[in-house]
Order: structure tokens, then sequence, then C-alpha cells
């Protein structure tokens, strides 16, 4: 018996020599593989800024824009972003790119006369490991970029929880959140949408459900323009949109949206001292 024991725990030494030498080549091709994967990932910006941009490159220049944003998402289908912009007088857009998506400009921001574009937020679908890049136009034309590396995958086919009937339903329902009323005022937009991207397949069907998603957005305040938004599938469900605008205290202020099925939705927001 004790002869058998000791059978089955021996190991050859060749064994364990060619053991040795493949964890080893293992550990060593790990920083080679990262290299590759982060030249791929470079090669693929260059690549969609050069389409994006019109084959300008934007620069990363320390100081003029940042990203807050979970290095491991919980959910791919819901990453909350936070894009804070230090020059927000001299900005006039900001583009939101996440690389590896199947469309990656998650929105194209147009800042107006009554935008105070110091912070946004907003939620994103990520479908696979990703750098996701925020680039400021600035008014005279210059690009600047920042970058940040979100670990999440699946959240471009995740399906929703409702059925699409039921979560069509409801598309177009509007609420607003305010931080602040007076100066520089900071507010949340809710709207109401499942934002179909057309990868996401019906539970009960078994079938793909068909594209429909909100592709514009237009916020004023007292008829001046806070931004316009152009979106694409990469956006959550629901979108859920901070922004900040040049408040005085009074006033309205009205949201536009339009989805791709020609859709649209108008509310006002009235802006008082006591709330909205």
């Amino acid at each position: 018996m004790g002869v058998g024991l000791r059978r089955q725990n021996w190991i050859h030494p060749m064994r364990i020599v060619t053991l040795a030498a493949f964890l080893a080549a293992a550990v060593a091709a790990t920083p080679v593989r990262a290299a590759e994967d982060e030249a791929a990932r470079a090669d693929r910006w260059h690549d969609l800024a050069k389409y994006i941009f019109d084959g300008r490159q934007p620069t990363e220049t320390a100081g003029w824009v940042s990203i807050d944003a979970p290095t491991r998402a919980l959910d791919a289908a819901l990453v909350p972003i936070t894009v804070t912009l230090a020059e927000s007088h001299r900005i006039k857009a900001l583009y939101l790119v996440v690389d590896e998506n199947p469309s990656p400009v998650a929105a194209h921001i147009v800042f107006g006369p009554a935008a105070d574009p110091g912070t946004l937020t907003m939620r994103i679908r990520v479908d696979q490991y990703t750098n996701l890049h925020a680039v400021v136009e600035t008014e005279d034309g210059k690009l600047v970029s920042a970058t940040r590396f979100i670990k999440a995958a699946g959240g471009c086919s995740a399906p929703g929880a409702e059925t699409p009937e039921l979560a069509l339903k409801a598309a177009g329902k509007m609420k607003l959140r305010l931080s602040n009323q007076a100066g520089p005022a900071h507010a949340e937009l809710l709207i109401r949408h499942p934002n179909f991207n057309g990868m996401q397949m019906d539970q009960a069907t078994r079938l793909y459900t068909p594209a429909r998603y909100i592709n514009r957005i237009d916020v004023a305040y007292n008829g001046q323009r806070v931004f316009h938004m152009d979106s694409d599938i990469s956006q959550a469900s629901d979108p859920a949109i901070g922004f900040g605008f040049k408040s005085d205290g009074t006033g309205t202020l009205s949201v536009d949206a339009a989805d791709t099925a020609h859709s649209t939705w108008h509310q006002d927001f009235p802006i008082n001292p006591h709330g909205t």
C-alpha cells in the first residue's frame, strides 16, 4: 500500500522541467501580449480618429479633459462615465468614442451659449474591453483628447428586462433633476427609451429586436441652446445625461428628443427659485 501511494505522488523530473518551462514562457509572454494589445488599440484609435475627424489627429494635453469611469464595469450595458472639461470657456464640442464598439461614436455634443460644459455625465454600453476617448473641439478647431481603459464585455447584446412592446410604451417620458438653480446650474435629464441597437435578442421569440434608439437631443434654456447631441447605439437604455447650464434662477429648460423611428418628444421644465 505504501509503495502504491509513493508511486501515485511521484513525478518524473522531466515533467517538472517541462512544466516549469511552460510557466516561465507564459509569464514572459504576458507583457509581450499586453504590448501587442496596446499597439493594436493605438492603431485602431489612429484609424478611427482619422475617419471621425477628417484626417486630423487629436492630441492628449494634460489639464484639458479627464474621464472618470469604472476600470471594471459592474454592468457592461450600463457603464457610468463623467467627463470633466477644465477649459470649458474655450470648448465648442465634445466627442465620446468607445473604440471597440460596433458603432464607436457614442455621442457628439455641440455646446451653445447657455451651456456651462465643465462636467458631463452619461451611461454607455461597452461591447468588449476597450479604450474610451473623450475628444474636445475648441472654438479655434483644436482637438484635445483623454483616454480611459474599461474592462467590460457584452453590453451591446445584453437583453432588456422588459419585452420590446412594453419597453416602448413609456418611450419619451422625461424627468429633470436640478442640483442648483442659480448661476452655473447642473441638471440631470432622464429620458425613457429602450435604445434598441439591433444586437439584442428577444428572449420570448428568440429573434433580434430591430434597432430603434434616440439619435438626437436638443436642450435650450430661455430659448438659448445649452447643447445639441447626436447619439448612436452605444448609448445605454433610458439615457441619463448630466450637464451644466448658465441660469439666472428663473425661466424654462426645454428638451426636444427624437429617435430613429422618427418619433419626437418635447417637454418644458420650469426653473424657479422654489424648484421645478
